[in-house]
C-alpha cells in the first residue's frame, strides 16, 4: 500500500515538473514568435521609408532580446533616419560592444554626432567639440575596417573641418590654432584621396579648395 502511495506521489510530482516545462516552453516560444513577428514588421517598415514605425516595432523586438545585432542595427539605422540622433548613438554603441568590426555602426554613429554638433540648438562650443572628435575617432575606426570606403574619408574630412573651424574661432577656451592647423591639414588630405579616386567629384573638389584657402588664413 504504501509503495502504491509512493508511487503515485512521484508520479504527480512528475507530472507537474513536466507541466511546468511544457508551460516554460510555449511562453518562450510566444515570446519568440512576438518579437520575430516585430522584427519583420520592422523591416517592411524601413524597407518603405517608414522610419518611425520602424522605430516603434523594432524597439518592441529588442523588449524580448535585447542582444540581436541585427534588430540593433536595423533599429540604430532607423533612428539615424528618423532624425533622432541620441538614440541613434546610444543604440550604434550597444551594437559595437557586441559586434566590434561592424564598420557602418561608427559611419553612421559618426554621422549622428555630426548632425548633433551642427544641429542641436543651444550646444556649447566645447559640447561640439566634444561630438566632431568622437565623429573622427568613429570614421577612423571604420577606416582600420574597412579601408577601401570612400564615403568614410568624406565624412571624416567634413568632420575635421567642422572641429577645424570651431578651434580656429578666436574666443577665450575655445581658440587653439595649433590644433585649428592641424585639422585643417587632416581635413584636406582626406578630401584629396577622395578626389584622387573620383576627379570628376566637382563639389569635393570645391570643399578642397575652400579647406585650402581656409588653412592658409588661419592667424
Amino acid at each position: 500500500m504504501l509503495i502504491h502511495v509512493l508511487l503515485g506521489y512521484y508520479s504527480c510530482m512528475q507530472m507537474r515538473f513536466i507541466s511546468s516545462i511544457v508551460f516554460l516552453f510555449l511562453i518562450t516560444s510566444y515570446a519568440q514568435a512576438q518579437e520575430d513577428s516585430y522584427v519583420k514588421l520592422g523591416q517592411k517598415a524601413l524597407v518603405d521609408g517608414d522610419f518611425k514605425m520602424a522605430v516603434i516595432n523594432l524597439e518592441r523586438a529588442l523588449a524580448t532580446d535585447s542582444s540581436n545585432v541585427n534588430t540593433l542595427y536595423m533599429l540604430g539605422y532607423s533612428y539615424y533616419h528618423s532624425a533622432n540622433y541620441k538614440k541613434g548613438v546610444a543604440t550604434f554603441t550597444r551594437l559595437v560592444s557586441l559586434k566590434p568590426n561592424e564598420s557602418s555602426a561608427y559611419y553612421y554613429r559618426g554621422k549622428a554626432r555630426c548632425f548633433m554638433a551642427a544641429e542641436t540648438a543651444g550646444l556649447q562650443n566645447t559640447e561640439k567639440e566634444k561630438l566632431l572628435l568622437a565623429a573622427i575617432r568613429d570614421f577612423s575606426k571604420a577606416i582600420t575596417i574597412n579601408s577601401e570606403d570612400i564615403k568614410l574619408y568624406q565624412n571624416r574630412a567634413i568632420a575635421y573641418r567642422d572641429y577645424g573651424t570651431i578651434k580656429a574661432q578666436k574666443i577665450p577656451r575655445i581658440y587653439d590654432k595649433v590644433k585649428a592647423i592641424d585639422a585643417f591639414k587632416a581635413c584636406i588630405i582626406d578630401f584629396q584621396r577622395v578626389l584622387d579616386l573620383n576627379p570628376g567629384r566637382k563639389d569635393i573638389s570645391n570643399q578642397l579648395e575652400n579647406a585650402k584657402e581656409y588653412l592658409e588664413n588661419i592667424r
